[in-house]
C-alpha cells in the first residue's frame, strides 16, 4: 500500500518562504511521478508542481516555487519563496505511475494534506 506522508506547512507572512516534504513508502518511488497540487476553501483542486525526470510548474507559481527529489530518501520536497496571500491553501503530494502529471486524474495515491497560511 503506498503512503504518503506531507509535512511543513505553516502560517509564514507574505514574502517568506516554506519548505514542504512529502516522505513516501510501499512503492518504488524513482519510478513514480511525484506532484503537489493545492486546493483553497471554495475552489478546485489544482495543479502546482511534479517531477518525474524533469520538473513542471504552473504558471502562477513558476520562478517562486521549485519541486525536487531524493530517490535516496523516498522524498519529494516543495521549497516554496515569495509567497503571497494567494497561495494560501491545503497542499496535497501525490504519486502517479504515469508520466502525465498536470491532472489529478492520473494520479492514484495521496497524503492526507498540510496546511499553508500566507498573511497579507
Amino acid at each position: 500500500q503506498v503512503q504518503l506522508v506531507e509535512s511543513g506547512g505553516g502560517l509564514v507572512q507574505a514574502g517568506g518562504s516554506l519548505r514542504l516534504s512529502c516522505a513516501a513508502s510501499g512503492h518504488t518511488f524513482s519510478t513514480y511521478s511525484m506532484g503537489w497540487f493545492r486546493q483553497a476553501p471554495g475552489k478546485e483542486r489544482e495543479f502546482v508542481a511534479a517531477i518525474n525526470r524533469s520538473p513542471y510548474y504552473a504558471n502562477s507559481v513558476k520562478g517562486r516555487f521549485t519541486i525536487s527529489r531524493d530517490n535516496a530518501k523516498n522524498t519529494v520536497y516543495l521549497q516554496m519563496n515569495s509567497l503571497k496571500p494567494e497561495d494560501t491553501a491545503v497542499y496535497y503530494c501525490a504519486a502517479s505511475p504515469s508520466g502525465r502529471v498536470y491532472s489529478s486524474s492520473q494520479y492514484g495515491y495521496w497524503g492526507q494534506g498540510t496546511q499553508v497560511t500566507v498573511s497579507s
